[in-house]
């Protein structure tokens, strides 16, 4: 099963794919976690998930922790695939939760009442390109799998 989680392929794809993903996710998670980038912090966060969207503190910690440290886990490829789905879940949680009533496209001209879900979904499919594919060159997965 570690053997499954951990194969990859030495190819560029998941390596552009799990840098790119990891590095837009990670500030999202900073802004939940510590409060970097103008984020609340972690205690704001669970009181808002909490208070404005009923989502529960269990569920708010995992949606932190798949964001910051999941996205550790993207940038250097170590249990990639898992990383990846985690990401995957948030971001279907976001856009069901969240931006589905705010339509398709994200809020560029500042005429609509919130944000689209066309960033989520392309996180959605990097994340399941990840799912599929492994981590690939210069991952912490394919060193691992090298050596067991």
């Amino acid at each position: 099963m570690l053997r499954r989680l951990i194969s990859t392929d030495d190819d560029v794809a998941g390596l552009v794919l799990r840098i790119t993903l990891g590095a837009v996710m990670w500030p999202h998670g900073a802004q939940k976690l510590v409060g970097w980038f103008g984020g609340g912090g972690f205690n704001s966060t669970l009181t808002a998930f909490q208070d404005h969207m009923g989502i529960p503190a269990a569920v708010t910690i995992l949606v932190i922790i798949s964001e910051f440290f999941g996205s550790i886990g993207l940038i250097t490829g170590t249990i990639t695939r898992f990383c990846a789905f985690g990401t995957l879940c948030v971001m279907i949680g976001a856009i069901f939760m969240v931006h589905l009533p705010n339509g398709f496209f994200m809020n560029w001209s500042g005429q609509q009442s919130g944000e689209g879900f066309e960033f989520h979904l392309l996180a959605v499919a990097m994340a399941a390109a990840l799912m599929i594919k492994g981590g690939g060159r210069w991952s912490v997965d394919a060193w691992l799998a090298d050596r067991f």
